[in-house]
């Protein structure tokens, strides 16, 4: 029989490992649906992570290191959303020119930020709900940021499914040419979902240095966007699905350093494995089976050029 005890810790772990991941796949998921396929989260999460921990450290404020994380974030977005919407480059090459870029500037920036103390953000236990057993440690003793990202995800899908603007964003990425021809600026409503993206992505990134890792150390993100790119297709671009999506994918991850602890002998490089081998199987479905029987928009990834249809 499972241990309560041990199951709630693995529980809030699982909340606390997603809270990242649901930030970068809430932001691509937004992205997408209005049919711009983004593949550079990696290097935005990395990005957003350097930037955060940084600011942190310069100017004591770890929730304005949050907020340049996003900013940071938001600027390569623009990069991936002028190359892609503008000038009507492939998308699948900007987005790995966006991980390559991430990755070489945080690695030479970040050299002398190595073990440096920053600022972080503390977990807020709720007064009452924190105190009520195993429930409590799993709910209610979380970091703000994690509170806002479950809220975020409901207003997400309020936002996409009963909203006008939603409807816009949704008909940018199934139907560009319909969508223009009542009226919809498809290039506007494509360059706002894919910076409005980044930014959320950028602080998945920052909530990894700032609140959950703590540090601040080369490559930190170790895969997660990529993760983030199969949790999009495991959600089927719906916001409340990514929720349990994240936190499964989380609880994947930290489940190596639970077992040890309660002394159950399990290879640590073979659980570490387990969410990426998790990351390919649903990847491989996602190829294998058509776009539509995932859900995914019908122009993702096609430049929209106005009188021609695609």
């Amino acid at each position: 029989m499972v241990d309560p005890s041990f199951l709630a810790s693995l529980l809030a772990s699982s909340i606390r490992a997603g809270t990242p991941l649901l930030y970068a796949t809430l932001g691509e998921i937004l992205t997408e649906r209005s049919g711009i396929l983004n593949l550079g989260l990696e290097g935005i999460m990395i990005t957003g992570a350097f930037t955060g921990f940084a600011v942190s450290l310069a100017t004591g404020s770890p929730w304005l290191g949050v907020l340049c994380g996003g900013l940071a974030g938001m600027a390569l977005a623009f990069v991936h959303a002028f190359f892609s919407i503008t000038l009507r480059a492939n998308q699948s090459i900007t987005g790995l020119m966006l991980v390559l870029l991430g990755l070489g500037i945080t690695g030479f920036l970040g050299r002398n930020y190595i073990g440096e103390v920053a600022f972080y953000i503390d977990p807020v236990k709720i007064p009452v709900l924190s105190d009520i057993p195993y429930i409590g440690e799993i709910l209610f003793s979380h970091d703000p940021l994690a509170y806002l990202a479950i809220i975020l995800a409901a207003i997400m899908w309020f936002i996409l499914f009963r909203t006008r603007y939603g409807l816009e964003i949704i008909a940018a990425g199934e139907k560009p040419e319909a969508a223009d021809s009542m009226g919809v600026n498809v290039d506007r409503v494509r360059y706002l979902s894919t910076l409005l993206g980044g930014f959320l992505v950028g602080i998945g990134g920052a909530y990894l240095s700032l609140a959950y890792a703590k540090l601040w150390t080369e490559g930190m993100t170790a895969g997660r966007g990529w993760i983030c790119l199969a949790l999009v297709i495991f959600s089927g671009w719906m916001p409340q699905r990514a929720v349990f999506g994240a936190y499964l994918f989380g609880g994947l991850d930290v489940l190596s350093f639970k077992l040890q602890a309660t002394g159950i002998e399990v290879s640590y490089h073979l659980m570490k494995m387990v969410p990426y081998v998790v990351t390919i199987v649903v990847l491989l479905f996602s190829v294998v089976r058509k776009r539509a029987a995932f859900g995914a928009p019908a122009a993702l990834g096609i430049p929209y050029v106005r009188g021609r249809k695609e």
